[in-house]
């Protein structure tokens, strides 16, 4: 099972989250590439910083969004999105070559990745940009979301995310992050319900309802409180359950 966390989100002079820390906790490392959180120095730093731990660089692309940090739905043309999600890959993939390693995978954040999970417009822009960067490229998403399906229609590799820090609903998606659970903050819970991802493939929604998640990848939102405990207890939990913690890509 694939641990991801999603990492370089601060900017300038401002830090979100303890990325080094988490750096030598997950398997794959979804970096902001300075649309919706994110900066050259930054991307810089994490892709060195993942080189040297043998982590896994994806691009967390998003809306063109610092001021709400991509959380915010945007109603884009789709040649528009297309072309800033390949500006976002391949601004990315310069700091990777510098540091000798490269991108390896996609994963939309924010507004965008649960527009993209149901839009087919925004989702088919997704699509096409990684189809035109780079068709090796796998897309971290949603099970069953239609950015799923269009990438498998497209012949892109899917992998299944799901997330054990965030709470769901029983038809199988997140609690909004506007509702007071949306986030699932004490780390023996997030341990839990990573295991129960890995090894049963459910997670319990917030009506005590079982929800299938056949997932290859479990994330771990970097600016959630106490992300880096939470972080440590899944990887232990995880291969305590014997399942070990290994990148997808």
């Amino acid at each position: 099972m694939d641990l991801n966390a999603d990492l370089g989100e601060g900017f300038g002079i401002w830090r979100l989250g303890d990325d080094e820390a988490l750096l030598g906790l997950v398997t794959s490392a979804n970096v902001a590439c300075g649309f919706h959180g994110g900066d050259a120095s930054t991307m810089h730093r994490i892709c060195a910083g993942a080189a040297r731990r043998r982590v896994t660089v994806g691009a967390q692309v998003g809306y063109r969004d610092l001021a709400g940090f991509g959380r915010r739905h945007i109603a884009y043309d789709f040649a528009a999105l297309r072309d800033e999600t390949i500006y976002q890959l391949g601004a990315l993939d310069a700091f990777c070559r510098l540091t000798g390693t490269r991108v390896r995978y996609l994963k939309p954040h924010g507004a965008l990745y649960h527009a993209a999970a149901c839009d087919e417009a925004q989702a088919a822009a997704l699509v096409a940009a990684v189809s035109g960067y780079d068709h090796e490229l796998p897309v971290l998403c949603p099970p069953g979301s239609v950015l799923a399906q269009l990438a498998v229609g497209a012949g892109l590799r899917v992998v299944a995310e799901g997330f054990a820090d965030r709470n769901y609903l029983p038809n199988g998606q997140l609690v909004p992050r506007s509702a007071a659970n949306a986030l699932v903050t004490d780390p023996d819970e997030v341990a839990t319900r990573a295991v129960r991802m890995a090894t049963e493939r459910t997670v319990v929604a917030v009506d005590g309802s079982v929800v299938p998640t056949p997932v290859e990848s479990i994330c771990l939102h970097g600016d959630t409180p106490g992300a880096v405990r939470c972080a440590e207890m899944v990887r232990a939990a995880l291969i305590d359950a014997g399942v070990i913690p290994t990148s997808f890509a």
